[in-house]
């Protein structure tokens, strides 16, 4: 925090901490913010985003050593489209196949298979069931992911269910929850996506 402070352009905040310590000088829009909650929220994110990244990429190592023929299809889409250089997000979207397989990951093995805990604001009805304003709710995303209903043969890794028929990429398809979902769905689900493509790019 010190580094930052000393460093702050408070015309042109470059993160999350230039944009605390800013609110901090100014205690414009958030009541009650200390410099000790900052702290505590960049290492929640710092820390919330390390531990779910690595075991994701685990787990795609795993999946490409169980099936050779998939990890041979990725090398062969990673061949032809980056050749001898590094993978960038520019190759993103000219990867369906890798892509596809880190989805299929996150499908199979979710790193938080109930989600973060949740609580209803107000009374609602989901489907014939009456939820009580501040109620509890923990989004069982395993089982989600596992239903047979939207996913046949739903223990088997297949990226292939993440392709439309011309081959491309469908990423929010219905039943797939990897972030959780709603408004409060995780805030680094964005730079995980990211960061699980370069890794998992560089690495096959």
């Amino acid at each position: 925090m010190a580094r930052h402070r000393e460093t702050l352009d408070r015309e042109n905040p470059r993160d999350f901490l230039d944009f605390c310590l800013l609110e901090l000088e100014q205690q414009e829009k958030v009541d009650g913010l200390t410099e000790e909650n900052a702290m505590y929220m960049a290492q929640d994110v710092f820390f919330g985003g390390t531990d779910t990244t690595t075991n994701t990429l685990l787990w795609s190592l795993l999946y490409m050593t169980l099936n050779s023929d998939i990890q041979n299809k990725v090398q062969e889409e990673l061949d032809a489209v980056v050749g001898g250089s590094l993978p960038t997000l520019s190759h993103r979207s000219r990867l369906p196949y890798v892509n596809a397989c880190l989805l299929e990951v996150m499908r199979i093995r979710p790193i938080g298979p109930l989600a973060v805990p949740h609580a209803t604001t107000e009374t609602v009805k989901v489907g014939e069931y009456d939820i009580p304003k501040g109620t509890q709710v923990l989004p069982n995303l395993y089982s989600l992911h596992m239903d047979p209903a939207y996913w046949p043969d739903p223990d088997r890794f297949d990226p292939e269910r993440f392709l439309d028929a011309k081959g491309n990429v469908i990423n929010k398809p219905e039943s797939f929850m990897p972030f959780s979902g709603g408004r409060r769905v995780c805030l680094g689900e964005q730079l995980a996506r990211m960061e699980l493509f370069l890794f998992f790019s560089t690495l096959l």
